[in-house]
C-alpha cells in the first residue's frame, strides 16, 4: 500500500512538473499525520503575504505543532487564493512567527510554513 501510494505521488509531481505557475502540494502519510508539500516559491508568497498584511499572531498556552489539532478557541483564517489553489481546502493561524496549514475537518495541523 505505501509503494503505491509514493508511486501516485511521484506520477503526481511528474505530471505537475509541467506546469510552471502551479502550486506543488503533495500530501502523504495517512489520517491526522498527513504532510502538504510546497514548492520554495509559494513558501516564499506567504511569508510575504503573512508580513505585508502585519497578520497578528496568535496566542495559545500550548504550542501548535504539525500533526496536532489547533485549541478550539483559536480562529483558523482562510487561505488565499493566490497562495495557489491546491492550498485553499486548507485554512491558516500564525503562531510564534510560524505559519500553520490546518485541516479544517479536523483542525488538525499539516505543515508548518517555514
Amino acid at each position: 500500500m505505501k509503494k503505491l501510494m509514493l508511486t501516485c505521488a511521484v506520477a503526481a509531481l511528474i505530471s505537475t512538473g509541467a506546469m510552471a505557475q502551479s502550486t506543488v502540494v503533495t500530501t502523504t502519510g495517512t489520517g491526522h499525520t498527513a504532510a502538504v508539500q510546497i514548492e520554495p516559491e509559494y513558501r516564499t508568497k506567504i511569508r510575504t503575504f503573512v508580513t505585508e498584511h502585519k497578520i497578528r499572531p496568535v496566542e495559545t498556552r500550548e504550542r501548535i505543532v504539525v500533526g496536532q489539532p489547533v485549541p478550539r478557541e483559536v480562529e483558523l483564517e482562510a487561505v488565499p487564493a493566490d497562495w495557489g489553489p491546491s492550498l485553499t481546502r486548507y485554512r491558516y493561524v500564525y503562531s510564534g512567527e510560524r505559519v500553520m496549514l490546518v485541516d479544517p475537518s479536523t483542525r488538525t495541523v499539516v505543515q508548518e510554513i517555514d
